[in-house]
Order: structure tokens, then C-alpha cells, then sequence
């Protein structure tokens, strides 16, 4: 074993091992302070958030960071807490704000880290998943990232394995998860859309759409890379002609 392998090797332990401490305190200083509990509460957090003060924003915004990094939050629970103390647009502009910055600092994990932190994060099964399915349909990202259910977080890591462009990441994260964090951000408010009467058949119908659009991008998801190869191949001829 050369001298370079040899410390490449010891500063990933290194790092991993940092990682592993940072994260055993955030844990225990969480469950220590109360504040784990808070967490999975909309309005314990609502309550947490609003005894900060000024400090609540920024609060906020670091809380919607960690959660796309390193804690397990729930982001949907902190952006409803966020839209009942500073109402849907502001709370959706200060989740975009975490939310960016968490998803570039996962894609850079897993851009300089490699497979061996990333599999230390999520789990070797996952890793393997989500990249073998990352790596032949890279345009279907910005499908996965669109859709419910799927794990956006997650993807960040695993996007940063592959040959994708950070370019290409960013320019999706601003397309996709404007338009999550905002539905996520109006709806939950009742207020565009009740959560009786007419509402309900409303939401009944979001809720099977989305359950279709899911089934058919797993389903069909070399198709649609296909296709969207096809398109970006003919935009560029045609630029080229230009």
C-alpha cells in the first residue's frame, strides 16, 4: 500500500469518525434539552420557534438544514410549524433557504466523501438502490425530486456518486423544490384548499394523481429517460446549427 493510498484512506476514517461523534452529541444534546420531542410535534415546535424571538428565523432556517444533512426531521411538520408563526410565503421562502443549502452540502458529501459515507448515512442497501437508479436515469431526477414520496434527501447524497454535473443539481433543485416546499407550505393552511366540503373531493383527487404519476415513473422510468435524452439531443443539434 503507496503512502497516498494510505492517507486517503486514514482521513476518510477520520472524517467518518467526526461525522459519528457530531452525530452521537446532536442526538444526546437533543433528547438532553428536550428538543427531539419538539420536533415531532407541529405545535410543541411552533411553540419552540416563537419563544426565540428574533432568533426564530434563523432557527428555522438551520433546523430545515440539518434535516435535509444530518437529522432526521421531519421537513413537511417543520414547514407547516413555519407557515403557522410567519405565514405560507415567508415560511416557504426561509424552508427554500435551509432546504438549498442542506441539499448542496448532501451533494457535496457525497461528491468528496464517497460511497463509504454515503452508505454510513443511509444505509448500504439504500446507497445501492438509489444509485444504480440514479446512475442510468439522470434526467428522471428531476421527476423523483417533483414527486412525493420519494426521498428527496436521500437523493441529494446519492446524486453526489454519480457523473451528474453540479450544475445540473442545483438547476433542478431550484425547479423542483420551490414547488414542493410552497404546496406544501399554502395547502397545509387549509385556506386554498379546506379540509371539509368541497375539500375533501379535492384532496382525494390530489392524493390518487399522485399515487398514479409515482406508479408510472418507477414503472416507466427508462422510457421517460429515454425520451428526455431524445429531447436535450435535438435542442443541442439544433443549437448547433444555429
Amino acid at each position: 500500500m503507496n503512502l497516498s493510498l494510505r492517507k486517503k484512506i486514514l482521513r476518510s476514517i477520520l472524517v467518518i469518525m467526526l461525522i459519528v461523534l457530531f452525530l452521537t452529541l446532536s442526538y444526546f444534546i437533543l433528547v438532553w434539552t428536550g428538543l427531539w420531542e419538539k420536533f415531532n410535534s407541529v405545535e410543541k415546535l411552533r411553540k419552540f420557534i416563537l419563544d426565540l424571538g428574533f432568533w426564530g428565523r434563523i432557527a428555522f432556517v438551520s433546523f430545515q438544514f440539518l434535516q435535509v444533512t444530518i437529522l432526521p426531521l421531519p421537513s413537511p411538520i417543520l414547514i407547516i410549524a413555519g407557515s403557522l408563526i410567519y405565514g405560507p410565503f415567508q415560511a416557504g421562502l426561509l424552508s427554500l433557504a435551509g432546504i438549498l443549502l442542506g441539499s448542496a452540502f448532501a451533494f457535496f458529501l457525497g461528491r468528496v466523501f464517497g460511497v463509504k459515507l454515503v452508505s454510513f448515512m443511509i444505509g448500504k442497501e439504500s446507497q445501492k438502490k438509489w444509485s444504480k437508479s440514479l446512475s442510468n436515469c439522470k434526467y428522471s431526477y428531476v421527476i423523483m425530486m417533483l414527486l412525493p414520496c420519494f426521498p428527496d434527501d436521500i437523493l441529494c447524497l446519492v446524486a453526489g456518486l454519480t457523473d451528474m454535473s453540479w450544475t445540473f443539481f442545483m438547476v433542478t433543485q431550484l425547479i423542483a423544490r420551490p414547488i414542493g416546499i410552497f404546496a406544501v407550505s399554502f395547502l397545509s393552511s387549509g385556506e386554498v384548499i379546506p379540509y371539509s366540503g368541497w375539500g375533501l373531493a379535492v384532496w382525494a383527487i390530489i392524493i390518487i394523481v399522485s399515487l398514479i404519476l409515482i406508479f408510472l415513473a418507477g414503472k416507466y422510468n427508462n422510457e421517460i429517460e429515454k425520451f428526455i435524452n431524445k429531447i436535450f439531443k435535438k435542442q443541442k443539434i439544433k443549437n448547433n446549427k444555429q
